[in-house]
């Protein structure tokens, strides 16, 4: 076990920090206080020099630290006396399946866009515009480029994430079609 240096944490910041904010949200609704949940839990970990045993960890805590923050918050007098979510909405959100579906999610988009990012610029936009849930139709007259150019430029893309996603990319490919 060690304490993380600022050079460490700073990487944990950036590679962590869009993923637990979209993670916030789905608990609580509202990105500007999911930032603040996460800087918060940021915050802790910095001040408080907390050490990890590995970097499995360090993502364990954070997701868990950023859950149990969100439902603190939904807990609280201050959002039960302006909003709507009743008891058992809440132990939906408390549920461990919810959670772990959650972290799935984050994960695997994390990882999905990662890959995306080593595309050719347009091979990367064209799938983009795919996982947005544009039709093949849609992506060609947003980008003033033919359907079989989609397709094509879908194909290589496909073709050169192979590789690089392996056991996701059957999953992957779904997701994208």
């Amino acid at each position: 076990m060690h304490s993380i240096s600022l050079k460490e944490f700073k990487a944990y910041f950036d590679d962590q920090y869009m993923s637990l904010c979209l993670f916030a949200h789905k608990y609580i609704g509202d990105l500007e206080l999911s930032k603040d949940i996460v800087q918060d839990v940021f915050v802790k970990i910095w001040e408080d020099k907390i050490t990890f045993k590995s970097e499995n960890s360090i993502k364990t805590y954070l997701y868990t630290s950023v859950k149990n923050k969100c439902l603190d918050y939904l807990k609280s007098k201050t959002y039960k006396s302006t909003n709507k979510l009743s008891d058992a909405d809440i132990q939906k959100l408390e549920t461990e399946p919810f959670f772990m579906r959650e972290v799935a999610v984050q994960e695997t988009s994390k990882i999905i866009h990662q890959a995306i990012a080593t595309l050719p610029k347009k091979c990367a936009e064209i799938l983009l515009l795919s996982i947005q849930d544009y039709s093949n139709q849609d992506i060609a007259n947003e980008l003033n480029i033919s359907v079989n150019t989609v397709k094509a430029q879908k194909k290589i893309a496909y073709k050169k994430l192979k590789p690089i996603l392996k056991e996701y990319f059957l999953f992957i490919s779904f997701a994208l079609e």
